[in-house]
């Protein structure tokens, strides 16, 4: 598809190359009042692009895709989908198109991602539009975690269309431009997997391991390597995820990268009080994507995304099947390796060896049995530990615990203010506490980005206190936090 607009990105786009069968091409709706709302400056320079360029009327154009920057080939992407359980064999991005592949400055292949571009051919009925505050939900969600060092996509920029999208009301209509690894997700297995063509299955497997699982190639089954390679990456992931309260409200097949990024933030919410039956999500009804149940949805979409590859596994079934299963048994053992580190990390343990090990892991399993008892704020009592090991003394927990604790991590006599800086530097103090993001969007969406801008500029150096940011550490109240509700608005 020819484009003709801004230059200011450089585009290599293999996925519209090299699987065709899996992508449309198709145009962005015509948005002629067109505005950029929020930029990321930062993000722009790591793809190699002067932030300045892309407040160019031209290129905020070529942001909302229309006409698209020069050297892309806009698509929407095909895939499949177990929603709740349920299989859905045609979805794609139905307001969404992929616009190409960016070199950041890293070397690193990066895909250019727009939401709420129009409607495409997988569009379902909708309008293909997105609003306002559900982008800039994904905006601050994403920054979020990427200041937590969690493998996320990213917004580059949310550009106000001009125009009004119908929902329970009008809202001002928006644009997302996000960046990704790549948008391959399990649904894009199951996708190929259903359409019985092995060959787009075989390629479309090569794909992701050439540019996520390079490793795989020097396994003796490539395959199953790069099977095992996602299984460890989304048991990270999620691990990550259940370390700092994030529920993420949506985990379909569809929403669930081969990458191993976080995607898609429309209910996604942090928790505060701890408490592993916590939903956010207004359509959850049986709590199926519950906060504790995330590590066993994964595993299950892992076992969809193994299904479609024992044809490429081995050409006997039964024993593609065995292999398969081999692998998707261990990832509870991956969960957990990744789930203790990051707790002992968080503890301040992370170097604990042999017997402070076993000490150190019975340390974090029984604070996470009284952060469940008590419904502790989960972020704001692990940030009280640095506090805690300087005074000796913290209110919220239980006094013989935290002698044990202050035993362990001091010992060998570490000192106490080194140990105290350790803790704060992988205990945040900022993360999206939900009564903030809330405000700052129905701020934004009246027209003040200063509360939008202030959340922003918290979450995304979550580690660091700075003074004016002291409400951020700040749970909301319980009167607040039993009626929140997020919705699928992205």
């Amino acid at each position: 598809m020819a484009t003709g607009g801004s230059t200011a990105f450089r585009f290599d786009n293999t996925f519209v190359r090299d699987l065709p069968g899996l992508c449309e091409p198709w145009k962005a709706a015509v948005f002629p009042a067109a505005h950029l709302t929020v930029l990321n400056e930062s993000l722009a320079r790591e793809l190699g692009v002067d932030p300045d360029a892309l407040r160019a009327g031209s290129v905020v154009e070529s942001l909302v895709g229309h006409p698209a920057p020069a050297g892309a080939e806009p698509v929407a992407q095909v895939y499949s989908g177990h929603q709740f359980g349920n299989f859905n064999p045609r979805l794609g991005d139905g307001r969404a198109l992929l616009l190409g592949e960016i070199i950041d400055i890293e070397g690193r292949r990066r895909d250019l991602h727009l939401k709420g571009s129009g409607r495409t051919p997988f569009a379902r009925g909708g309008d293909g539009k997105a609003a306002l505050g559900p982008m800039l939900r994904e905006y601050v969600i994403g920054e979020a975690m990427h200041g937590l060092g969690i493998p996320t996509t990213r917004a580059l920029a949310v550009i106000a269309t001009g125009e009004s999208v119908q929902r329970e009301t009008p809202l001002p209509g928006a644009v997302l431009a996000r960046v990704a690894a790549s948008h391959v997700r399990v649904g894009t297995f199951e996708y190929a997997a259903r359409s019985g063509d092995v060959d787009l299955l075989r390629r479309l497997a090569d794909y992701v391991i050439q540019r996520h699982y390079p490793d795989a190639l020097d396994a003796d089954n490539a395959y199953l390597a790069l099977y095992a390679g996602a299984v460890d990456r989304q048991a990270a992931l999620v691990a990550r995820w259940m370390l700092v309260g994030f529920v993420h409200g949506v985990m379909n097949t569809d929403n669930m990268t081969l990458s191993g990024e976080s995607i898609d933030f429309g209910p996604c919410a942090f928790m505060d009080g701890f408490n592993p039956e916590t939903v956010f999500s207004s359509i959850d009804h049986s709590g199926r994507y519950a906060y504790g149940n995330q590590p066993a949805v994964a595993q299950w979409n892992l076992a969809r995304l193994g299904e479609t590859l024992l044809p490429l596994i081995g050409e006997s079934p039964e024993d593609a099947a065995e292999a398969a299963t081999d692998v998707l048994r261990s990832f509870r053992d991956r969960y957990d390796t990744h789930h203790r580190a990051g707790l002992r990390r968080r503890l301040g343990l992370d170097a604990a060896t042999g017997v402070r090990l076993v000490e150190a892991d019975a340390l974090g399993a029984e604070l996470l049995t009284v952060f469940e008892s008590q419904h502790l704020d989960l972020n704001g009592t692990f940030r009280s530990l640095a506090g805690a090991l300087r005074d000796g003394v913290c209110p919220v927990l239980p006094a013989p615990w935290l002698e044990r604790w202050h035993n362990c991590v001091l010992a060998d006599g570490r000192d106490v203010q080194r140990v105290s800086a350790c803790l704060d530097a992988v205990n945040p103090l900022y993360v999206p506490r939900n009564h903030e993001v809330d405000a700052a969007l129905t701020a934004a969406i009246a027209g003040d980005l200063a509360p939008f801008s202030l959340l922003v500029e918290a979450v995304s150096r979550p580690y660091e206190e700075r003074p004016g940011l002291g409400r951020f550490a700040q749970p909301a109240s319980p009167e607040f936090t039993s009626s929140f509700r997020t919705y699928c608005g992205t």
